[in-house]
Parts: C-alpha cells; structure tokens; sequence
C-alpha cells in the first residue's frame, strides 16, 4: 500500500481550508506547532498512564519523550494525552474495579481527538489490558511500550521479589520465624527503583503477552525500567507506529486468533499470572476473536513451565532479561514445535519467528532447556464441577504438587472481613487437609474482584509448620503470590454460584489432572440450598449509585472476562461529527 492509499483520520480535523479546519489547527497552534505539520503528517497519540499514585508508572514523562523523539524522526505529529492510570498498589477497592472504566477513557480519547495511532503508555497491572481494550476498540494502529521491571529487590545481602516477598515475609511473621522489626527492615529494599514488580506477577505477565500477541516490539517485556535500552525501545516503537499508520497496520491484524493462541502458549512457559486469563478474554472480546476458558487447556496443557522466576521459582525480571527475555523463550517453544503460529505477524512487520528464530540463551538456569523444566505442565489449569459450573482457574507453576488432588472440608469465611477475623482465632476447627473457602469477592461481591484469594493461613497451623492449603474462591490474586489457590470461581457467590452455599464441613474434591472441582453432597441438597438462598438475598443498597451501580450492573463474569457487557465488540474509529 503507497502512502497516497492511506486516508489520514487527523485529515478530517485538520485537512479542510474551511471553518473547522481553521479553529482545529488555529486553536493546536497556540503550542506553537507550524502549519507545515498539520499537512499529510500522522497525528500520533501517546496514551499516557503516567501518575505518581501508579509508583510503577511514575518514570513515564520520560519515556514519553523518547516515543516523541522518535514519532518526530519518521516524520510523525506526536500529541500526548493522558488517561485514568489504575494503579493496583494504591487504588481502593481494587484497580479491577476500574480497569474497565479506563479503557472507556482510552476508547473515547482516541475515537473522538485527531489521532492516526496511538502508542499505549503501560506498566502496572491493569494499565496493559485498559489500554489494549480500549485501542481495540477502534482498531487503529497501536503499539504497545511497557515501563519495565524495577531492578531485584535486596534485604539482607540477597535478592528478594516485589511482592512475592510480603507474601512471604509476612507468613513468617505469623508463624513467629522472624520478628516484626526483620520484617519492616525489607521494606525499602524491595521496591528500590522506578517499574513494575520484579516478578513474574501480573505486570510482567501482561508485559510478556503484549510480547507475545505482537503489538510490541521484541524485548519490550523485560527490559529494567531504568535500562537505558528501555528508553532506546521507546524511541525506535515512536519510530514504528508512524510506518504502522502508512502500512494501515491494525490492531485487528495483530490481535488473531492466532496471536491469542500464542500468547497461552508463552504463559505456560513463563508460569505467568491467572490474571492473564481474565485479560486476554477481555482483549479478545473487544477485537471480535472468540476465546474461551477452555481454550487455556486446549492450547496451553503439555507445555512446560522453562522460565525460573518468582514466586513459581528462584529468580527476578532482570535475570530474566539478561538471559534473553521473552524472545529466547519463544525460540525454545519454536524449536521444539510448541509455538502454535509461527507466522503470526507483530508490530514490526515481521512474523513472530522472523523475530525470534536467532534469539540468544544466555543462562539455562533461568530460562531452561525443555528437558530441564521448572513444572513438565505450567498450562494454567481449567477447573469444573458442581462447584464452579463457569469454570474455575489454579496455576500449577505456583502450587504445592501433592496438593493438586486434594480431598478436604471446608472452612468457611463468608466474606474478606468474616475470614480476618476468623482466620486468626485459636479456636478455629482446621487442620493442613481443611479447603479453606473465601465468598463474596467476585466481580459483583467485592465489587472488582480483589486480589485476596490468596488467603494467609491460620497462624497455629503457620505455628506447627503448614506452609500450604488448598484455598478457594472467587476472587484473584497477586501475580506475585504462590500456593495452591483456586480462583475465579465462576458463577461467583453474589449472583447466586455454588460456591455460595458451601458449609462449614462439607467435602471438596480438587482434581487438576482432571480438570475437577467437586461439592460432594447430593445434587437435591445443593438445589435445595440455592433455592433458599436466592429466597434470601438482597441487593445491596451501596451499590445502587455512581460507578458502583454501573460496575456490579453490566460487569461480566470471571468466565467471560469481567468487562462490562456493552463495551464487547470493537466499535470501530469513526470519525464523530463535529459540532461547529
């Protein structure tokens, strides 16, 4: 395609010599852009996640003006705006809650300015899949620059992982192995630069399947935040995404089918978050590519788990990085012929083994051979039964192996404020078999679906030396965290799923080779209980105004992804009708 074949979006504002396209450009001219760039140039959007209340994002003024460097030498208008930065380390309840409010932000801002592409500012947790949301909503060019890992934690002479290590340090705490002083020392050695959680959390996962969909450049994963190679990457995406606008290079030729299935196949071999399943459904739905739950097992069972991070294994992102990143990893996949679509095409024109094929390996203890494994199977494992009709998800890499059949009663806790309260008394009837059960913190019930499924264990069990129990729920939890967690227990609790009306002492079955979660008490008995159960609820009075009433609304479940009903499907980039 010549350049003359591509008809510029920017043209509509800023193309006419008439009324409007005298007020767009006059009115842009108070920056003191010349006329000559308003003039068969494309108008690049840099969405811009930039807050110091997302610390992760804190450092994007700067990448920011590497992408705009870089827009300006292929010949490009760079035009930055912000959007709603959801940060997970601060927001309240939780940043899922508005992870769909920032992609219609996102949707909106590109839709309705002069924009001919967009490069999408990302780092924390949901800032990824907000913004792909909301970019695949239009379909238009995109290109995806991630912040980068924060560099490897330090306490007491070794490394220790972003997250991972509250999770740990905080056990110990309760079991009485270290003190509470030891425990606030570590404090300010964990996150001691600018970027992301230096574990293969949710933000590094997400980094990682941006990577492997295609819609970033090669190594945007895993580059430190403070590598000046991350600055270089954000120079050269800036340099992309204007041939991007000339190639007509979209983000629905990008977001296949295909590039889903690989990014599966990438997260198994990574052991990447659970969270990467509700965000990859989400993205898909908004760019019309049917994927199911069940499509995690289809094309992720088999593959193994190669790369040794926290909290699955021993290592950090810039271990990872200096290894090879994600590139290496997808050569190994290649070869041994686990990379579903070898030529599904990225960002850079290329196919994804164009890119990949000649990758370096530079440590195998951090990105292992495939006959070395981390876990033989780190496919994310699909649960179904009585107790999760929807479905239900547990990540194998993260779990303790002896657990991962499992028969248990359960020990109820009907909501986050009902198990802190509980989880602590002397007196709780529990033992290392008991399945402990978390209600209510689904997408409706929390509202937004907290991260406390990993719930932490009694303290007289941490006492006697337990450092691990089947645990579910329909929450999510960390991309840091580790143990045998169910989650996303789908239909959740607050719109009437099974898991509502589980007892104290029933039995449950867990069964991951199978596939199964299992409430063993007659089917009568558990209708029974639902019937009752519904006869007794209530909407909750909170939820009936402001966003709140929007969200728990419209808000799909885990199954389905969690976006909002009416946000499903790409709407495409219209230009709107101006009102002068």
């Amino acid at each position: 395609m010549s350049r003359s074949d591509v008809k510029l979006r920017s043209a509509e504002w800023f193309g006419p010599d008439d009324k409007n396209g005298f007020m767009y450009r006059s009115w842009m001219k108070n920056q003191g852009i010349p006329d000559h760039e308003f003039r068969g140039k494309p108008v690049i959007g840099i969405c811009n996640t930039w807050s110091e209340l997302t610390p992760c994002n804190a450092h994007f003024r700067k990448l920011a003006e590497h992408v705009r460097c870089g827009v300006i030498e292929a010949g490009g208008l760079p035009v930055e705006f912000p959007v709603f930065s959801n940060g997970e380390s601060n927001l309240r309840p939780t940043a899922m809650f508005t992870r769909n409010l920032a992609s219609m932000d996102v949707e909106e801002a590109i839709r309705g300015n002069p924009i001919d592409a967009v490069v999408l500012l990302v780092g924390c947790d949901k800032t990824t899949p907000a913004l792909l949301m909301g970019a695949a909503s239009c379909d238009v060019p995109a290109i995806v620059v991630t912040g980068g890992p924060m560099l490897n934690g330090k306490h007491k002479g070794r490394d220790i992982g972003s997250g991972t290590a509250v999770w740990q340090l905080s056990e110990q705490v309760k079991a009485g192995t270290i003190t509470l002083h030891e425990f606030m020392s570590a404090e300010a050695g964990m996150s001691r630069s600018a970027g992301t959680c230096n574990t293969m959390g949710t933000a590094s996962t997400m980094a990682c399947m941006a990577e492997a969909l295609g819609v970033s450049l090669p190594h945007n994963a895993a580059i430190p935040a403070v590598d000046s190679r991350r600055y270089v990457l954000a120079h050269m995406s800036g340099m992309r995404i204007v041939d991007m606008v000339w190639e007509d290079l979209r983000l629905s030729k990008l977001l296949t089918r295909e590039a889903f299935e690989n990014a599966i196949r990438a997260n198994a071999a990574i052991g990447g978050s659970t969270n990467a399943v509700i965000h990859l459904k989400a993205i898909a739905g908004r760019i019309g590519v049917p994927l199911e739950l069940d499509d995690w097992t289809r094309v992720g069972r088999g593959t193994p788990t190669v790369v040794d991070l926290q909290p699955s294994g021993r290592f950090l992102m810039e271990e990872f990085y200096y290894a090879g990143g994600l590139p290496a990893v997808l050569r190994r996949l290649g070869e041994a012929g686990l990379l579903p679509h070898p030529g599904a095409l990225t960002a850079n024109g290329l196919s994804i083994w164009d890119n990949v094929r000649e990758a370096p390996i530079h440590d195998e203890e951090v990105i292992r051979p495939l006959d070395r494994p981390l876990r033989a199977d780190g496919a994310i494992s699909v649960l179904r039964g009585n107790l999760a009709p929807l479905g239900a998800v547990l990540k194998p890499s993260a779990a303790t192996p002896e657990l991962l059949v499992h028969r248990g009663q359960a020990v109820v806790f009907e909501n986050l404020e009902h198990y802190k309260a509980r989880i602590v008394d002397p007196d709780l009837v529990v033992d290392a078999n008991s399945v402990l059960v978390l209600k209510h913190c689904g997408p409706r019930g929390y509202p937004g679906m907290a991260e406390v499924g990993n719930m932490g264990l009694p303290p007289k069990l941490l006492a006697q030396g337990v450092t691990d129990m089947v645990r579910i729920s329909d929450a999510r939890m960390s991309g840091t965290a580790y143990g045998t967690v169910v989650l996303h227990v789908a239909p959740e609790a607050s719109a009437g799923g099974p898991l509502a009306v589980v007892h104290d002492g029933d039995w449950i079955e867990l069964d991951c080779h199978q596939g199964r979660l299992h409430l063993d008490i007659p089917a009568e008995e558990l209708e029974a209980r639902l019937a009752d159960w519904r006869a007794a609820h209530r909407p909750d009075a909170r939820d009936r105004s402001g966003y709140r009433a929007l969200y728990v609304d419209h808000v799909l479940q885990a199954d389905q992804g969690c976006d909002f009903d009416f946000l499903v499907g790409c709407r495409g980039a219209e230009v709107p009708r101006h009102s002068h």
